[in-house]
């Protein structure tokens, strides 16, 4: 069963966000709060670690994995380029609930593009999960911390009564998060797509911005 990691009354205990780090570095998997959903965090550069996620949530290896980053610095890494139209996006929106789909760098592992070409990548509004990015030094996934097809889970209760017999770690926070998911965006074409409606709306996107961005359908990725 998972072990719970309880960070002081401000959510940012260091040795919570070091313990928490440690098991990812280790190859390990933990839920960890963010400014939505729980998600279920493992070290992104490490190819076991990443295949353990589809048998934890029994998820078929076909959709993408999305990641969240602890500073804008560790984009890089991560995708071949920024479009402009991208950093339009980063300056108004993060870090916040906003997953930007780029198309991938060249050593990205296949098992989070699924074959697509493409990464999403999130400065998360969460301090907690971009210290925990910070602290671990790599790029952390961030697919919902539920079985697949079951609710997201908004509380460290809810991720264990799902899942906490098949991750190493909880981190349990009083405060509950919401059951809507980030906003998915693809910048890949010309005009950017909304992949995912989320908790910022297309509306928002284009009266700050200025951007004209479409409604789409892809692969879903989370």
């Amino acid at each position: 069963m998972a072990r719970i990691l309880k960070p002081g009354p401000d959510g940012l205990s260091d040795p919570v966000v070091d313990a928490a780090a440690s098991i990812l570095l280790d190859g390990g998997a933990v839920a960890y709060p963010t400014e939505t959903f729980y998600g279920l965090g493992v070290n992104a550069e490490n190819e076991a670690a990443v295949s353990k996620i589809f048998d934890i949530k029994g998820r078929d290896f076909n959709h993408p994995v999305s990641v969240i980053i602890g500073a804008a610095s560790q984009l890089d890494a991560l995708v071949d380029h920024v479009p402009p139209s991208a950093r339009r996006l980063i300056a108004v929106f993060w870090p916040g609930p906003l997953t930007v789909v780029f198309q991938a760098a060249p050593d990205v592992s296949k098992q989070l593009t699924a074959g697509t070409g493409t990464i999403g990548v999130r400065l998360a509004g969460s301090v907690f999960a971009r210290r925990l990015a910070l602290k671990a030094g790599v790029a952390v996934t961030a697919t919902s911390a539920n079985r697949s097809g079951a609710p997201a889970c908004t509380t460290a209760r809810a991720v264990m009564d799902q899942i906490g017999d098949r991750i190493d770690a909880v981190v349990d926070v009083a405060e509950e998060g919401t059951p809507v998911g980030s906003t998915i965006v693809d910048v890949t074409g010309r005009i950017p797509v909304i992949l995912r409606p989320g908790v910022i709306t297309g509306e928002e996107i284009r009266r700050k911005t200025g951007l004209d961005v479409l409604s789409g359908k892809s692969e879903k990725m989370s």
